[in-house]
């Protein structure tokens, strides 16, 4: 079935061949094109271009063709959110009440809160209400515009729980519209019965759980939460070095809490993208120009536990391509609304409308190791776009933060 989308205000994020990324003063670059249109086949993208171009002779051969009048609105590709943790066992709201009353992320962990919480709610719950729940974030994340998103493990810290996890989001890339990929996060904390026995359980991620993983072909990626409290450079060493001997690229939460050398073992082993980076400085800088690794900022996140936001200008400056992804995780950024994430990008980190797109789109599609299918529209990629409600222009998305503009979501060429 062919589709064509016509009238189309702007359209937004065109390209005549895939880009792998856009970086420094790039990034204010965002091709457009105003009065267009935007022809589906199946489920790519088969063309597009100015009306005036447009040669409706050719499309009268087919007599399966959708038209849709987008006069007044945007279309944009859709969202690719690069970093999330929506597969969980219940919320956390208790531990917001304390992050109100001044506890900080490292107090709340050590009373039992945080990531260790959702361990133990993980390891209770069932696979089938643990993939119903995962299911229903999808869908909500999906008629907010995101059409690709990158699931962690990270919740089980068990062999036999993060396994669960993994299968999980295993099935929701087969049951639903959403290009989806999977990482192995076994090193997202140290479990209780671990405790003051780290190097054990480092060897138990290594020795157990990273070969039964490749077993079952379950992730795409291995993730280490490099960091102050957390795992050490050397532990994160080893984990990255058995992870890539099964074919897992890295991608490593980094300087969330402090300046961590996550960032430069990133960088070493050639990590997909470093993640969150609320510290950083000249050296993590200067170690990220001239790599292929992504600098992924997680607003959401730094929005919830107001902590320092990530210099992203300097960033810019210097050259680097910039991400932007939600962290969508029970604790500590319980959302997966990625037009948000743009205009904190906006509000908080400095970014221009052009660049918050381009870091929520062809940036972290890179982040997530699809831009050649997806990020931007592309002859050839797959049809994952949305169609906005009647606004004056890209500066509005950001701007009217808190309102729903997403009008119409096609995923794989379908309407939703």
């Amino acid at each position: 079935m062919k589709t064509l989308i016509t009238n189309i205000k702007k359209l937004v994020q065109v390209g005549s061949s895939p880009r792998k990324w856009v970086a420094g003063e790039e990034m204010s670059v965002l091709p457009c094109l105003s009065d267009a249109y935007l022809l589906i086949e199946g489920d790519r993208i088969a063309g597009f271009g100015e009306m005036d171009r447009l040669d409706r002779s050719k499309l009268e051969e087919t007599d399966f063709l959708q038209e849709i009048d987008a006069s007044g609105r945007l279309v944009l590709p859709s969202f690719c959110d690069s970093h999330t943790h929506l597969v969980y066992a219940g919320s956390r709201e208790i531990e917001y009440i304390d992050k109100i009353r001044g506890f900080s992320y490292e107090e709340i962990a050590r009373r039992g809160g945080g990531i260790l919480n959702s361990a133990r709610r993980m390891r209770q719950a069932s696979e089938e209400e643990l993939y119903e729940d995962a299911y229903v974030r999808i869908e909500e994340i999906a008629s907010l515009g995101t059409g690709a998103v990158e699931i962690k493990s990270g919740y089980g810290l068990d062999t036999e729980s993060e396994l669960k996890m993994l299968r999980i989001i295993r099935r929701l890339k087969e049951t639903t519209p959403l290009l989806i990929k999977a990482t192995f996060l076994g090193a997202h904390a140290v479990p209780e019965e671990y405790k003051g026995r780290q190097t054990e359980y480092v060897d138990l991620i290594i020795n157990e759980m990273i070969p039964a993983v490749a077993a079952e072909d379950l992730a795409d990626y291995i993730d280490v939460f490099c960091d102050k409290g957390f795992f050490t450079i050397e532990d994160t060493d080893r984990m990255l070095n058995a992870g890539m001997k099964y074919g897992l690229r890295p991608k490593i939460h980094a300087n969330e809490l402090d300046f961590s050398g996550g960032v430069q073992v990133g960088v070493k082993y050639n990590a997909l993208s470093v993640d969150h980076l609320e510290y950083i400085g000249e050296k993590e800088i200067q170690c990220l120009l001239g790599s292929d690794t992504m600098p992924t900022v997680l607003p959401g996140a730094a929005f919830f536990l107001n902590m320092p936001c990530s210099p992203v200008r300097e960033m810019i400056r210097a050259g680097l391509p910039v991400a932007l992804a939600s962290d969508y995780n029970p604790g500590s950024s319980p959302s997966g609304n990625m037009k948000l994430v743009m205009s904190l990008g906006c509000v908080n980190y400095k970014m221009l409308p052009e660049e918050v797109i381009n870091a929520t789109t062809l940036n972290s599609a890179y982040a997530m190791g699809v831009e050649e299918e997806v990020g931007s529209i592309t002859v050839g990629k797959l049809a994952n776009f949305y169609i906005t409600k009647p606004i004056p222009g890209i500066e509005f998305l950001p701007y009217a933060y808190g309102s729903n503009l997403v009008d119409q979501v096609f995923l794989r060429g379908k309407q939703l």
